[in-house]
């Protein structure tokens, strides 16, 4: 049954605001950096296989630093390629700040940028419709998968894009994670299953496994402050509870007996950590990738 409780994504001010706190009290982004550094470049180094152009699709691109950050590891891999870039986001927030930030970098001269300011789900329904041909090197998608009907679909259908020596990459927090035990334990009171699903790298794991499409797996350590969470009223752990239940203004909305088992839960030595006074959240996250159609 749907929770009646309303999405965080419904209010995209809201969202992005809690969003930008994530990343200030969490270490994701370093997470992601540190993998991009190390592993993307043996993952990449195959892809487009001597072409003088390669075609990268962002789903879920949000301001871009992640996005170019990968673009970057792939030109290093294949140096002197020319790059077209699709990238597919909702926020028109993030869409500016990202092409705010394209416009600071002259020197990004060999990436050709196509805006589209849309959910994967719109993208998907646009491609089909225009019966575009276009094959894709290298696919990612950041943390999209909660905001889709069909998981296994929308995987299937960005698969279906990459050509020959093609890469999707996929990004979601971790089964081991304490969004895995959170949504585990909540999962029909906070999962609105129209706007977010709550899938976690273990889910799109048994989903590949059942039919059986090969793919490799890593995990990245991360972990989340959330140590405002337990102080009522505090505006910081307020947002906070928003991103990590993905429901707006939830202490106001929840029955107290949800909102006492969440915060009951959170400070679990199965979700957190308590060091010295503060209260870390487990944060894993886990990258998988799957290759072309064979």
């Amino acid at each position: 049954m749907a929770s009646p409780l309303q999405c965080l994504v419904h209010d995209d001010g809201r969202y992005q605001k809690s969003f930008e706190l994530f990343l200030e009290r969490s270490s994701e982004h370093q997470a992601m950096r540190d993998f991009i550094l190390n592993t993307l470049p043996d993952i990449v180094a195959s892809v487009g296989n001597g072409k003088s152009q390669l075609n990268v699709i962002g789903v879920g691109s949000g301001a871009g630093k992640i996005d170019l950050e990968m673009i970057s590891q792939l030109r290093l891999k294949h140096p002197g390629v020319l790059v077209d870039n699709e990238v597919v986001e909702p926020s028109s927030q993030q869409l500016h700040n990202y092409k705010v930030m394209v416009n600071q970098k002259p020197d990004l001269d060999y990436i050709k940028f196509t805006w589209n300011k849309m959910t994967a789900s719109e993208f998907e329904e646009q491609w089909r419709q225009n019966n575009i041909t276009k094959k894709a090197d290298f696919i990612h998608m950041v943390q999209v998968l909660y905001y889709v009907k069909d998981p296994g679909a929308t995987i299937n259908f960005f698969q279906s894009l990459l050509d020959k020596n093609g890469k999707l990459l996929i990004l979601l927090v971790s089964g081991d994670s304490g969004w895995g035990k959170l949504w585990e334990t909540f999962r029909s009171q906070l999962c609105n299953t129209e706007i977010s699903q709550c899938v976690t790298t273990a889910d799109i794991k048994s989903l590949l496994d059942a039919r059986r499409v090969p793919y490799k797996s890593y995990e990245l350590q991360s972990h989340m402050d959330i140590t405002e969470c337990f102080t009522d009223g505090d505006e910081t752990g307020e947002l906070m509870l928003d991103f990590l239940t993905e429901v707006l203004h939830f202490s106001k909305t929840a029955s107290p007996e949800l909102r006492q088992g969440v915060l009951r839960l959170l400070r679990d030595p199965q979700c957190s950590l308590e060091k010295e006074g503060r209260v870390l959240f487990n944060n894993n996250l886990g990258v998988i990738v799957v290759d072309a159609l064979s």
